[in-house]
């Protein structure tokens, strides 16, 4: 395993984390001893990052599934989880409000089990709280000893810049590979400007970059891929075509597409985290294979040919969720 620091923040983890969604909801059912047994396979591998969230699963199911694979392991490992995202009246909303934060983060503490949180993320940017309440409450659970790090997901390059001026932010999670490189255009040099570094999800654009996709029924029944806007009808055929020419040329590297896909994103930077998920220990030694890949610039611009920003059709939301919610969040102003 190889590791790297989280910017200037001085959070060391491993070159890749592993994240933990997939195993208590989103792509249909998940084999929990299965994905108990992918957690310890990582810790043996060399991986540190675990990345889970409240509201991954019912009732916290994630954050429990978690803690108890983690459990005896505490020293060897860097846990990091989110508040923010909240369910009620049929829909999904977000909540930056300071009791809610604190709140949020006692019952992450007792679902994992232990007596701190080493990378604590705001999930969404909550548009009606000033941001600086959101992280002011943060920061005081850093000043309490049950946070250690402090971290944005999908957040404005404004929210980036009001953040950083209340407390250093270590982490910024949001979307970023070939599927989506919309970060690209200005967040990314927001957030190294601020010593932030990236921890991008999805990296294998939620599955379809591994290459296993070759039409929505191969998606199981309670996947959420199924409502998405890049996994079905004319959309689908033209970004299976684009797939097509990536695999072909992952083929010539002698890689598979996702470890071409992930070797991509690590040659970004060293400050560059990926966090794949999975729930099977054969996908983990797959995407592990791509730390030692060495990508040269004849590869990086074929790459850049192949898969160009905006080479894929359809957006990155799902149909009914707002650009707020999936995309790069601002919250309003502090009152004057």
């Amino acid at each position: 395993m190889k590791y790297r620091t989280l910017g200037t923040s001085g959070l060391r983890v491993s070159a890749l984390g592993l994240g933990c969604m997939g195993m208590s909801n989103a792509y249909g059912p998940a084999d929990e001893a299965e994905s108990i047994a992918t957690i310890h396979h990582a810790i043996d591998i060399g991986i540190t990052l675990f990345d889970t969230a409240n509201a991954y699963g019912r009732d916290g199911h994630n954050e429990r599934l978690v803690g108890r694979a983690l459990a005896g392991h505490r020293d060897d490992v860097v846990i990091a989880t989110k508040f923010g995202i909240v369910a009620g009246g049929g829909g999904i909303g977000v909540n930056g409000h300071p009791d809610h934060v604190r709140e949020c983060c006692d019952e992450s503490l007792r679902r994992l089990g232990v007596d701190h949180i080493d990378l604590y993320y705001q999930h969404r940017v909550d548009p009606d709280v000033p941001i600086e309440e959101t992280v002011g409450a943060m920061a005081d659970l850093v000043a309490a000893g049950k946070v250690r790090h402090l971290g944005l997901s999908e957040a404005s390059v404004d929210s980036i810049e009001r953040a950083a001026a209340t407390h250093p932010i270590a982490a910024l999670q949001s979307e970023w590979s070939l599927w989506s490189r919309d970060i690209e255009v200005e967040v990314l040099a927001c957030a190294r400007k601020h010593g932030i570094g990236i921890v991008p999800y999805s990296p294998l654009g939620r599955g379809f970059l591994t290459g296993t996709v070759s039409a929505t029924d191969d998606m199981a029944a309670g996947d959420a891929r199924r409502t998405h806007p890049r996994f079905g009808g004319d959309e689908l055929q033209h970004n299976l075509d684009v797939m097509a020419a990536f695999r072909g040329l992952a083929h010539t590297k002698d890689l598979t597409p996702s470890q071409l896909a992930i070797a991509w994103l690590l040659d970004q930077g060293d400050d560059v985290v990926p966090i794949p998920g999975t729930t099977k220990r054969v996908n983990l030694d797959d995407n592990v294979g791509a730390i030692d890949v060495e990508l040269r610039v004849y590869d990086r611009a074929r790459i850049d040919k192949v898969v160009p920003l905006g080479a894929w059709a359809g957006d990155r939301f799902y149909p009914g969720r707002s650009a707020q919610f999936m995309g790069y969040g601002t919250s309003r102003p502090l009152a004057s």
